[in-house]
């Protein structure tokens, strides 16, 4: 039994189709089909039902799953534990980013790795926090940014720094926003963000503390979309402070007083995943870039 032929049951299992499997493992899908025949032929069992809608786990395939991902995490362990005793730590590791580049100090992070690590290859994936959550979660990422509160026990995060967001309007919205309440402002038009993202809990939260929620008219996934909506009259948005103040300045947005909240912005990992050693790279990379803001928990 290869581990390549794990890798590549529990990704079909997982995403329940061969073409996205593939795409994922970056094979084709003849590979893909290739591997599971043959890890079904050394199992002795079936392991997925081929139907119209993609690949579902048989009984057996369902019963094997838990111990292919512990097989697959030994083997991993072994092998790294391996490049350890020869004094290297090598391999592709894959990481999840979010917002932009300078707010995570990106090529200060992949500069530091490198420098330590030159035989670690690094690949990035941009996407939404709860998007890099999931990820994390399912395995496909090593690690990845995120931003808000970890509440998964199953996940661990090296804190960075704690951003702020602020609730921000269209400047000829100013002294209606001036003289507004919490409930006046949840009445408001909302730019909506999606159901995962980092914003949407935060403006969930901040409403429901107050037993308030909001109705969003739109819905937008960048910060850059959000405030040519809000500057055009098109609703209230959360924006980071640093982004709504050089927008205030360029008379884009009036940002609404003393309602500015904190978001912690971390690193995120499994924590089976705690003593990998690419793992390990990453943070020892990241405690260089954050030297003082930084810790794990």
């Amino acid at each position: 039994m290869e581990i390549y032929q794990l890798r590549t049951f529990l990704a079909v299992a997982r995403l329940g189709h061969l073409t996205r499997a593939a795409e994922q493992l970056h094979l084709t899908q003849p590979a893909v089909s290739k591997q599971i025949k043959a890890l079904e032929q050394e199992v002795g069992v079936l392991l997925f039902e081929r139907q119209p809608t993609g690949m579902v786990l048989t009984s057996e395939g369902r019963a094997l799953f838990p111990l292919a991902e512990r097989t697959l995490f030994d083997a991993m362990e072994l092998l790294n534990h391996a490049r350890v005793l020869r004094g290297e730590v090598a391999g592709d590791v894959v990481i999840g980013t979010v917002i932009d580049p300078d707010t995570l100090r990106l090529g200060s992070f992949l500069g530091a790795l490198l420098a330590y690590f030159p035989k670690v290859q690094a690949r990035l994936q941009h996407g939404i926090s709860g998007w890099v959550l999931e990820r994390v979660r399912a395995g496909d990422i090593d690690g990845g940014f995120y931003i808000g509160q970890v509440l998964d026990p199953d996940v661990s995060s090296f804190s960075m720094r704690t951003l702020q967001y602020v609730v921000v309007a269209p400047p000829e919205w100013s002294e209606r926003m001036q003289q507004a309440d919490w409930a006046a402002v949840a009445a408001m038009p909302w730019i909506g963000t999606p159901a995962h993202s980092s914003q949407h809990r935060l403006v969930r939260t901040m409403f429901a503390e107050r037993g308030l929620s909001v109705t969003p008219v739109i819905e937008a996934d960048q910060e850059a979309s959000m405030v040519s909506l809000v500057r055009t009259g098109v609703g209230l948005a959360t924006m980071r402070q640093d982004l709504a103040i050089e927008a205030q300045l360029r008379g884009e947005v009036f940002i609404w007083p003393d309602t500015v909240q904190d978001c912690p912005l971390s690193f995120i990992f499994k924590n089976t995943r705690r003593d990998d050693v690419l793992v390990a790279a990453c943070r020892k990379a990241l405690a260089e870039v954050w030297p003082s803001e930084g810790h794990s928990v």
